[in-house]
């Protein structure tokens, strides 16, 4: 610890004496300083103690020295050292009298002893202190890192932590959920600290801060009770080499750290990167091989896939699985277009394409990118909730999107629709059909579409399945649609495609313009007969005209089509037409 005033007063050699503030010994001492000006407070930082010969004050007047003193504690100066037997014998009353009113602690130095003495002791305590530091600093380093190599990995290194702390440790995923906390109670505190880790998260790394409150006291090893509150200080600390904050650590301790706790606190927060890290050139391989056994999988060669997956992947191929495929709409105009399914001949993506979507960029402008990359953000929220729940997800950028496979029913498929939720909350879209006429959405905002339940034999049809579902979220303005809901719904919205409506409004066009000159009614016509499924009576019924008038009527329509009704073709594609061009159709 560091030098205090007791340990100068019991230093053998100094042999100084106590003359007022007896009570205040034990504050620590930051330096030595000696200053014989009237006002020192300037040249002052906080933590020193004072050494002087009163050769330029007048230490014998009570109002100077109540002044003189009163300055001294206002700037933080924790004891005052007074050379006896150089101008005065003894301390002057005055200067003892206002030291006492005002606290400070009052050290006579005997003239044996050179004001140089003091500063060397303390100068050689603090050097000491340092050195105890560090040395202890280094020592929990190396406790750290062979708990992090160990079989327990993380969790052993919290749990050393947190004892060289003192205090407790918690680690969060990439979304910010906790996956490790020592002791085994700090983890329904640390789960209070969700906001403050995600205001940390939307912080560009590295970053840090420190909050409080809200713990309570008790026994250790156990969750003190709730009825004892106690504010404790906790830090956080961004984990990740780049911009992009991969995980968080949270220490808790009853009051700010030392320097051999932070020395330990960073050695944590580079051990616990290289953990949540994973090298580029091991992240491209993995990449490589998961774009490997997807194409196999497309190309219908399941066998050679499972071959090729090995232990990596391969539990992912013995159970049912989701294909996902996502893309950023403003992505620009190939994001928008049809994609074709990975053929087995397809390259494996390009480390550009890799890198500003699921890799880690080292440089400052790579990093800005990933920070606004919402196909980042699903891998991250994908790969962190199979981590917790040990699954296989398999990730294959494609260009400027994104193909994975997960588990059915797995925790990376649920916390892609809670996501998905989420931002469709925060846009207050939900299922609201997107303005055919409005701009493209913005960068933050995802599409994606989401196969049904299939297996590995089955994974060209689930590509399929993935790309109509993606196709429909993007007309209908939605951030997620599964296939299921797209078999499960009407047509009728499929029909709110510009080339549909194109198509209906030409086939239309003659009998609008025939009912313009006000010569009949021929389309409302041509929709209550064809929606009394060619019923004369009920369809005439409804138009309030006689039978004869809606036979003459459909006679005209046939003229001007120049097609026959009685063709079930015919009478689809317009009774679809009529459908496309109703106002209220659903886009």
């Amino acid at each position: 610890m560091p030098p205090t005033l007791a340990s100068l007063v019991r230093h053998p050699g100094l042999k100084l004496s106590v003359l007022a503030g007896e009570d205040r010994l034990e504050t620590p001492v930051r330096w030595a300083h000696v200053s014989e000006l009237a006002d020192p407070v300037p040249y002052m930082e906080g933590g020193e103690l004072l050494l002087i010969t009163a050769m330029q004050i007048e230490a014998d007047d009570p109002e100077e020295m109540s002044r003189y003193v009163r300055r001294l504690v206002g700037a933080g100066v924790v004891g005052l050292g007074f050379a006896l037997g150089v101008k005065y014998a003894e301390v002057p009353p005055a200067l003892a009298a206002a030291a006492k009113e005002e606290g400070l602690p009052l050290i006579g130095v005997p003239r044996p002893t050179p004001f140089i003495a003091i500063s060397k002791a303390v100068s050689a305590a603090i050097a000491a202190d340092q050195y105890r530091a560090v040395t202890a600093g280094f020592e929990a380093q190396r406790e750290l890192t062979r708990a992090a190599i160990g079989a327990e990995g993380p969790t052993a290194l919290l749990a050393r932590l947190a004892a060289h702390l003192d205090g407790w440790a918690a680690l969060y995923d990439a979304s910010g959920s906790v996956v490790a906390a020592a002791p085994d109670w700090a983890a329904r505190r640390a789960a209070r600290l969700t906001a403050d880790v995600e205001r940390l998260r939307s912080r560009p790394g590295p970053a840090s801060i420190v909050v409080g409150g809200g713990c309570t006291a008790g026994a250790a090893g156990a969750e003190p009770a709730e009825d004892t509150a106690v504010a404790d200080r906790v830090e956080l600390q961004s984990l990740g080499t780049g911009r992009r904050t991969r995980g968080v650590l949270a220490v808790g301790t009853g009051a700010p750290l030392g320097t051999a706790e932070r020395y330990a606190v960073h050695s944590a927060v580079a051990l616990l990167t290289l953990t949540t890290e994973r090298s580029r050139a091991l992240q491209d391989a993995e990449q490589r091989l998961g774009g490997a056994v997807l194409r196999m999988l497309l190309a219908g060669e399941p066998d050679h896939a499972r071959a090729v997956a090995g232990r990596l992947y391969g539990g992912l191929l013995d159970a049912p699985f989701r294909m996902l495929v996502a893309e950023v709409p403003s992505g620009g105009g190939a994001a928008q277009q049809p994609h074709a399914a990975p053929s087995a001949a397809d390259e494996a993506p390009t480390e550009a394409a890799t890198a500003t979507t699921a890799s880690t960029s080292v440089g400052t402008a790579a990093g800005e990118a990933e920070a606004c990359d919402p196909l980042a953000t699903l891998i991250d929220i994908m790969e962190a909730a199979a981590a917790r729940t040990g699954e296989s997800v398999l990730v294959v950028p494609d260009g400027g999107r994104l193909i994975v496979l997960a588990p059915d029913g797995g925790a990376a498929v649920t916390a892609c629709a809670e996501h998905a939720r989420t931002v469709e909350g925060r846009r207050g879209t939900k299922a609201r059909p997107r303005d055919r006429t409005a701009a493209a959405p913005s960068g933050d905002e995802l599409v994606i579409g989401l196969s049904a339940p299939a297996g590995p034999i089955a994974a060209a049809a689930a590509y399929r399945q993935a790309e109509q579902a993606l196709s429909v979220a993007r007309r209908r303005g939605r951030m997620l649609v599964e296939h299921e809901q797209v078999a499960a719904g009407s047509v009728l919205p499929l029909l709110a495609d510009d080339a549909v409506r194109a198509f209906a409004d030409g086939m239309l066009r003659a009998l609008h313009e025939h009912d313009a000159t006000g010569r009949g009614d021929l389309v409302a016509s041509l929709r209550a007969w064809l929606s009394r499924h060619g019923q004369w009576d009920a369809a005439a019924a409804d138009l309030g005209v006689h039978r004869h008038t809606l036979r003459y009527r459909m006679r005209r329509v046939e003229e001007i089509l120049g097609r026959s009704l009685d063709d079930p073709d015919v009478r689809m594609e317009l009774w679809l037409a009529l459908k496309a061009t109703a106002s209220g159709t659903s886009a």
